[in-house]
Parts: C-alpha cells; sequence; structure tokens
C-alpha cells in the first residue's frame, strides 16, 4: 500500500496504457458497435437547436485557432517564457502522437451521423487528446505560478469541466465513435503524467544547477 501510495501517478500511468491497450484491440477487431451506438443515442436524443450551438462552440475550444490563441496570449502574459514554450511543445507531441495513431488503426470516421464536416481518422480522438494535454498541462502550469489561490482554485474548475464537455461534443456532433473520445482520454492522460513529471525533473534539476553557481 505504501508503495501506492508513492508510486500512484505511476501507477496511473500503467493503468491507462494497458486500459489502452485493450480499447486499441477492441477498436481492431471491432467489438464496440454496440457500446458506441448505445452512448451515441443516448448523447443525440437531447438534440434541438439552442443544444446544438453549445456544442458546437465547446467543441471549438479545442481547435487550433483556439489553442493557438491561448497560447500567444499566454506568452504575453506570463513572465516566464519557459511555461509558453513547454506549452507549446506539449501541444505539438500530443498531436503528433494522435496522428501517429490515426494512421495506425484508420477507423473510419462515423460520416453517416456527422453534424459538422470533418476529415481524417477517427481512433483515438484528436480533440479530446489535445484537450486533455493542453488544458491538463495548463492547470499544472496555474499552480506553479504566483496567483491568488481562489483565481488558481476558479481556473482549475472550468478548465476541468471543459475537458470532458469537448469529448462529449465530439459524440455529440457525430465526428467520433465514443470509444474514440474514451481512448483519446485514457492516452492523453498517460502521456500527460510522463510529460509533467520530465518537467519536474527538469525543474528540479535547473534548481540544483542554480544553486551550485
Amino acid at each position: 500500500m505504501q508503495f501506492i501510495k508513492k508510486n500512484i501517478m505511476w501507477v496511473l500511468f500503467s493503468l491507462s496504457i494497458l486500459i489502452f491497450v485493450l480499447l486499441a484491440l477492441g477498436v481492431y477487431f471491432d467489438k464496440f458497435q454496440i457500446f458506441d451506438m448505445t452512448i451515441y443515442n443516448l448523447i443525440s436524443n437531447l438534440s434541438f437547436p439552442l443544444v446544438d450551438g453549445f456544442w458546437l462552440v465547446t467543441t471549438t475550444f479545442a481547435s487550433p485557432i483556439f489553442l493557438l490563441s491561448v497560447l500567444a496570449v499566454f506568452l504575453v502574459v506570463v513572465r516566464d517564457k519557459k511555461y509558453g514554450i513547454l506549452l507549446f511543445f506539449n501541444t505539438i507531441n500530443i498531436f503528433l502522437l494522435n496522428q501517429i495513431l490515426k494512421l495506425i488503426f484508420s477507423r473510419p470516421r462515423p460520416f453517416d451521423l456527422m453534424l459538422i464536416d470533418e476529415s481524417g481518422y477517427s481512433f483515438p480522438s484528436g480533440h479530446t487528446m489535445i484537450a486533455l494535454a493542453f488544458y491538463g498541462f495548463l492547470i499544472y502550469i496555474i499552480w506553479q505560478l504566483n496567483l491568488n489561490k481562489k483565481i488558481k482554485k476558479i481556473i482549475t474548475t472550468v478548465l476541468i469541466i471543459l475537458i470532458p464537455l469537448i469529448g462529449l461534443s465530439r459524440i455529440y456532433l457525430g465526428v467520433h465513435y465514443p470509444s474514440d473520445v474514451l481512448g483519446g482520454f485514457i492516452l492523453a492522460l498517460a502521456y500527460l503524467i510522463v510529460f509533467i513529471k520530465l518537467v519536474k525533473k527538469y525543474d528540479e534539476r535547473r534548481d540544483i544547477d542554480e544553486k551550485s553557481l
């Protein structure tokens, strides 16, 4: 038990990878038809114009233009440019990982369900992976900055709500199967754990080097 508490993030990483592998095998062998359609029907049954607009707006929070805008504002506002650079490379990393996996699995999108036009392959969901990696790392950065604790909690709460909503928007709009979104979340979580661990190790090493000067 003590080992698990001490290494909780690596335990979570290992579980995430294991679950993703099982999920990917299910997708590869086309075992999620019932699951995907059941979840899709539950979400799509809520359809009416106001809801359509809500999901259309929500999905844009993981669009390239919006994320680049956030990154640009972040670079201007935050004094320590290191965090802006890390956020940029974090986004590039998760995008490339997603594109490689999409090519490997080559799963067609649910074209007959689409409410908006999307191209490319379906598994895992790119918007979902990028949303969790980008906003998840942004939460980490927020807690490293010298901000009021109440402001940190408000921003964190908003982003924690936004991340799953982006995933749900991809299902509602019919551009991804639920298993695409689930796979995206699970893999992005594993990636984010490793990325944050590497950033922490880099910061610790930099602090040691600065103290030795």
